[in-house]
């Protein structure tokens, strides 16, 4: 089976061709950063525009780079939520549209399945139960993946997510915006010792997250420095934080793995770039035991190919939209079925 998927949650206007869930036929994917960059962060009506103006193009290039048309695609997924309300409708109307100019199918995914989604294009022989931990700008969470279309949510961020803490981090830092990759560079010449941040902890819930007091830590550092007239060694700065995030993080996929009995890990979302973050996870993993699936690099970011594996497996379990199918800004993991996306 051949999904055509759209993927237009933040600024990247994607567009993919997957079959059978697992295998990618084409992938293009426009991404608006440079664009963004000079106001330090995505500007939800800009990246609207730049979607409207771009959809049309990647949509063909996806559609030619598969040898495919139209009419030879046999579904249509697109990401219904969660994710820039404006941004979303945009990708949502154009599937809509092809999907019933060509008479196909359409198939309502949820952003952060499509997230964990990609490990089955990077592992063809991953199948469920297995954990996830999602990292991203948006979201921190650990997941149970029971079944294809079946989720628990065991922990989660309480306040900010560890992408948006990187980012938050980087641009007091004055990284310029993305702020996780730059972090990311500036740490690896960094002592991760120098600086001292507590570990952050949900009391009642050892499994949630709380990244908002080392994010508030790192900015009262440099605010005081910079009163005081003082220097940091920034690189060991970003070595620091990122250090406490990634242990935040791995501690609680790992005290999930004991809580259940799981032997399969995985992880998802642009966080899951971070240099350390999957050495960290490899070297646990490792010694636990345990097998660890995780997405190469150019399937961490927002793509269409993770929106179309996961569009097969929601098409299995008979998740087609009505016309009236609507996006949503915010909406758990734990509901993906079409009535979720309902007007």
């Amino acid at each position: 089976m051949k999904i055509l998927a759209i993927e237009t949650s933040c600024d990247e206007t994607a567009a993919a061709v997957v079959e059978d869930g697992r295998k990618i036929l084409s992938s293009v994917v426009h991404t608006q950063i440079a664009e963004h960059r000079i106001y330090g962060g995505v500007v939800p009506e800009i990246a609207s525009r730049r979607h409207i103006e771009k959809i049309d193009a990647v949509v063909k290039k996806a559609l030619g780079d598969a040898g495919l048309t139209a009419h030879t695609v046999d579904a249509v997924a697109v990401t219904a939520g969660p994710g820039l309300i404006g941004a979303l409708l945009v990708g949502l109307n154009f599937a809509k549209g092809f999907a019933w100019m060509a008479d196909k199918p359409l198939i309502p995914v949820h952003h952060i399945r499509g997230h964990i989604a990609a490990n089955y294009l990077a592992d063809p022989g991953l199948e469920p139960p297995f954990l996830c931990l999602v990292a991203s700008g948006g979201h921190s969470l650990i997941v149970d993946v029971q079944d294809y279309t079946r989720f628990a949510v065991l922990g989660r961020s309480r306040d900010d997510a560890a992408g948006e803490a990187f980012d938050k981090a980087a641009r007091a830092m004055g990284l310029g915006y993305p702020g996780g990759v730059a972090l990311d560079r500036l740490a690896r010449g960094g002592n991760d010792r120098l600086y001292h941040f507590p570990q952050p902890h949900v009391e009642g819930a050892p499994l949630d997250m709380s990244f908002s007091g080392v994010k508030t830590s790192v900015v009262n550092l440099l605010h005081n420095a910079r009163q005081k007239n003082e220097s940091l060694d920034l690189p060991s700065l970003a070595a620091c934080f990122e250090r406490t995030v990634c242990e935040a993080l791995c501690s609680r996929l790992f005290a999930a793995a004991e809580q259940t009995g799981a032997t399969i890990l995985s992880v998802a979302g642009g966080v899951s770039a971070n240099t350390r973050l999957r050495e960290t996870l490899q070297q646990e993993a490792k010694r636990r035991g345990l097998r660890l699936c995780m997405p190469p690099l150019s399937l961490t970011g927002d793509n269409a190919a993770m929106i179309g594996a996961q569009g097969y497996f929601e098409y299995q379990a008979g998740h087609i939209a009505p016309p009236s199918l609507n996006a949503v800004a915010t909406l758990s993991v734990e509901r993906g079925a079409p009535q979720d996306f309902a007007l």
